[in-house]
């Protein structure tokens, strides 16, 4: 009997120790939330009501896109000096450095975005995360006015594709079904529209681009006074409400929610003070001029 007693105890020994490794396969999750109801905020964080003479709307997210994630342990870290966990592919096809729009990552709504195994996180306890937002693709409605022979077509829906990194570069961008070839880098504030009229005027939808305004895209970073971010990135900054906390010893994943505040991103120059953004189909008014899709906010929490 010693001699099977020997072999079972090391057996025990052995899966004990196995319990106390961390798994090489653990993961720090990132997924995307985003909340129409979540805190409205400006630059520096604080909540914001709209200009004058502008409207906005709630658009209906499809998916997005982030460049670059980091771990911040405290409000003084500066940028590049935390734990960055992720960082996509760049080219320099365009002649600038950008952001490989055609290799960039997407995902939707509590759907994984991406997974760094925990032995290449740094274990520390971090208060912030900063993650930068470069693209963005959303339903929102319009009214597409003054069309010949049809007359006003109220309340349409149509899908932008908005661009808000530091520079992308792209090749065709596609918001829902038509394509728009485009082959060179694009600053923040470039965006895509493609209509997608009600029957019986599907076969009458097209596309549309344009840019808004240089430095009007709103990125909220709380830590501005003290970590500032550099003009025309979109680096968007949110606090933990528990610090988030790496042992190195973890056995299983960790899951990072990145909760973005969409309440009324999207916002325009309102012309004619109804509320709604208006288009004209014969060229007799400009539409109304898009000026921020910057996003809203961001609530980081894990599990």
């Amino acid at each position: 009997m010693r001699y099977l007693y020997l072999p079972l105890v090391l057996v025990f020994f052995a899966l004990a120790c196995q319990q106390e490794t961390p798994a090489d396969s653990a993961d720090l999750v990132f997924e995307f939330k985003f909340d129409p109801s979540q805190q409205r905020l400006n630059n520096i964080g604080q909540p914001a009501s709209l200009p004058a003479g502008h409207a906005a709307q709630t658009p209906a997210f499809r998916q997005m896109s982030v460049h670059y994630i980091e771990l911040a342990p405290n409000a003084f870290t500066q940028l590049t000096e935390g734990a960055i966990v992720y960082q996509a592919a760049e080219t320099t096809k365009g002649g600038e450095k950008a952001v490989d729009f055609d290799q960039a990552a997407k995902a939707g709504e509590n759907e994984v975005f991406t997974r760094v195994n925990l032995k290449n996180v740094p274990p520390g306890t971090y208060e912030w995360v900063r993650a930068s937002v470069t693209y963005q693709n959303y339903d929102i409605k319009f009214n597409i006015n003054q069309v010949p022979v049809v007359g006003n077509l109220a309340q349409q829906k149509g899908t932008i594709a908005s661009f808000v990194g530091f520079n992308t570069y792209l090749t065709q961008v596609s918001p829902r079904s038509k394509s728009l070839a485009v082959n060179d880098d694009k600053k923040q504030g470039f965006w895509v529209f493609e209509t997608d009229l009600s029957a019986p005027y599907q076969a009458y939808s097209q596309l549309y681009s344009g840019e808004a305004p240089a430095g009007a895209t709103t990125v909220v970073n709380p830590l501005s006074g003290s970590s500032p971010v550099p003009p025309g990135s979109c680096v968007v900054t949110g606090k933990f409400a528990q610090p988030f906390v790496v042992t190195g010893k973890e056995t299983g994943d960790l899951s990072v929610t990145l909760s973005f505040s969409i309440n009324q991103s999207f916002e325009w120059v309102d012309d004619n003070g109804n509320g709604q953004l208006d288009i004209y189909a014969d060229g007799s008014k400009p539409a109304e001029k898009i000026v921020d899709m910057g996003l809203r906010g961001l609530i980081p929490s894990w599990k």
